[in-house]
């Protein structure tokens, strides 16, 4: 068994279990030993007696407040060395100091033991507590809520409400739908309570009064019995919901065509919550293209509005970023050019390919790459999103072995020799249009590599609809992309997703170009209702037809994306290669 992480107590262990109770007072008198003697000890001993010896010294250690080195020194012990009682001891001790330090893989690495060793049902329960709050830590939500579901209802404790609604509020449906698979009734419950607050948060009186139908059919569950905080912090928002939404977008100029998709999206959807039973909120279209921003503020205002949705144009929303505060509550449909939003009730929200980009290299350092090649069109665009993942990547100790800038009118087939490179990198960057994306894996293909070179991508190489003998070229390419683009692979079926209504409608209706534009018209409707949710309780997510939407501490809303796999020219679920053996990525 590989070495992994723990130490504690052992030659001090087992001479308090062989020693006699007349030896006692000797032992308690004498000084601790010295933790740096025992570990150097550790290096001339015997396997068995190295991991005890390691072991006592990590638990000195942590009570001497050197809880840093006491992580690290248990972390380094072949737990497989120990005694069974050690093992125990082991475990608690690399979990505390796993939660203590921040550094949930060491106690996700500790509570594999919970199926290797007998625990009692005290250390056992503590050991799965930690382990749920972990498996939270490191995005792990399913896993995490059903371990911290399990141990609730086998202790009844109302306290793990809040840890369990944490992960639960963030699962995908698609997640839900497997853990109500073979579910008792209190996981159950717990499933509904998260789909409703899901489906209601953005009509506060219709939510609470679907929740209380839900505690009269579980009065006896934890959950009816004590609400998780951010439920009841949605009730001090009770004569807060927004009613009237006034929309800025423009009615002709350049950002005429994306605007009407937006426009598209937004009214769809608000006619399918209205005819759904949700109170929804009137809308007011302005037109951005004419007249100055304070006057539409003022015009919104003089309507009765109390949100704003818009504006769509880049450099207006620098200007209101730039602003103490903006006039009325505003959810910007672009992100503007500053670092950093300063403007006091500004939300900014868009299909940033930047932001897409960041997420790319935060998903190939997780998949265990160090060193990228970039391939992206030699224009503004490309410049962008380029930097973009190269400052994520750099920022997770990734080194860019080649950044190649190319021709989109041009063939793939010479800039993607150079992004090789004479050193093989291990993940190839794609930014590209379908066209140019496909001859991208053949081209790799010809030269020979030995081995496949990984190749991730944004979501635009894809077109949005199975194409399977035009996309079998991209077999293998990684990309991620919006959950009504890719319904298979981000929530397991069109079933799943989020505002299945207004996706049919539109999905129907739609030119297939614009339909990411109409599924942010959809999202944006939602933020907009939630924006005193999202001001009021730091933390809120919206799952939504964009990704998984929450905001960031400027204001700026923030996507999580699914991510896919072309197999057979067909987008499909890609497995995350991170294993729990020692929290790393392979």
């Amino acid at each position: 068994m590989k070495t992994s992480s723990r130490g504690l107590l052992a030659a001090a262990l087992l001479a308090l279990t062989l020693a006699g109770c007349a030896y006692q007072p000797a032992i308690t008198q004498r000084p601790p030993a010295d933790p740096d003697q025992l570990l150097a000890g550790a290096e001339q001993q015997a396997p068995e007696q190295a991991a005890r010896s390691r072991l006592e010294a990590a638990d000195i250690l942590a009570r001497q407040g050197r809880r840093p080195q006491a992580l690290e020194v248990a972390k380094a012990i072949d737990d497989s060395r120990l005694p069974a009682e050690a093992r125990v001891r082991w475990a608690l001790l690399l979990s505390d100091l796993g939660e203590t330090q921040g550094d949930p893989w060491a106690v996700i690495q500790a509570a594999q033991l919970l199926d290797e060793v007998r625990f009692s049902r005290a250390d056992a329960n503590l050991l799965r507590e930690r382990q749920g709050r972990a498996l939270a830590q490191v995005d792990e939500p399913q896993a995490a809520a059903r371990v911290l579901m399990r141990l609730q209802a086998e202790t009844g404790r109302l306290d793990l409400n809040d840890p369990i609604w944490e992960p639960l509020s963030r699962l995908a449906p698609g997640a839900i739908e497997e853990l109500r698979e073979g579910a008792a009734e209190p996981t159950l419950a717990w499933l509904a309570l998260a789909d409703l607050v899901r489906s209601e948060s953005g009509d506060i009186q219709r939510l609470f009064t679907r929740l209380d139908d839900w505690r009269s059919r579980y009065p006896e569950h934890p959950a009816a019995r004590r609400l998780p905080s951010d439920i009841l912090a949605l009730r001090e928002l009770r004569g807060r919901e927004v009613r009237h939404i006034a929309v800025f977008l423009p009615e002709s100029g350049p950002l005429a065509g994306v605007a009407d998709a937006i426009e598209e999206g937004i009214r769809a959807h608000h006619l399918n919550s209205v005819n759904t039973g949700s109170s929804g909120a009137r809308l007011t279209f302005l037109d951005s293209s004419r007249g100055s921003l304070d006057g539409l503020y003022e015009e919104a205002r003089n309507r009765g509005a109390q949100v704003v949705l818009g504006p769509l144009d880049k450099e207006a929303v620098s200007a209101l970023e730039g602003r103490d505060r903006v006039p009325m509550p505003t959810l910007a449909l672009n992100y503007g050019q500053a670092q950093r939003n300063g403007a006091e009730g500004l939300f900014q929200y868009g299909l940033s390919a930047e932001d897409e980009a960041r997420q790319v290299a935060a998903r190939g350092r997780q998949d265990g790459h160090r060193t990228a090649s970039l391939l992206v069109p030699d224009n503004a665009w490309g410049r962008r999103v380029g930097e973009a993942f190269a400052a994520a990547w750099r920022e997770r100790d990734g080194e860019i072995a080649n950044a190649v800038r190319y021709n989109p009118g041009m063939p793939a087939t010479e800039s993607t020799r150079r992004a090789l490179g004479s050193t093989r990198p291990d993940m190839l960057f794609l930014l590209a249009l379908p066209d140019y994306a496909r001859q991208v894996p053949p081209t790799i293909d010809y030269y020979a590599y030995e081995d496949d070179l990984p190749v991730y991508a944004t979501s635009h190489l894809y077109e949005g609809r199975p194409q399977p003998r035009l996309d079998q070229d991209l077999d293998g390419v990684m990309f991620l992309d919006i959950p009504w683009q890719i319904p298979d692979a981000a929530v397991g079926g069109e079933e799943a997703l989020p505002f299945l209504d207004s996706y049919r409608q539109l999905r129907e209706e739609s030119d297939p170009a614009m339909f990411r534009l109409m599924a942010m018209g959809v999202d944006a409707y939602e933020l907009a209702r939630r924006l005193p949710q999202f001001q009021a309780i730091p933390g809120s997510e919206l799952f939504g037809a964009t990704g998984t939407l929450s905001a960031s501490d400027d204001g700026r809303i923030r996507r999580a994306l699914p991510w896919a796999r072309f197999q057979d020219g067909v987008p499909q679920p890609a497995i995350d290669l991170r294993r729990f053996t020692d929290g790393r990525a392979l």
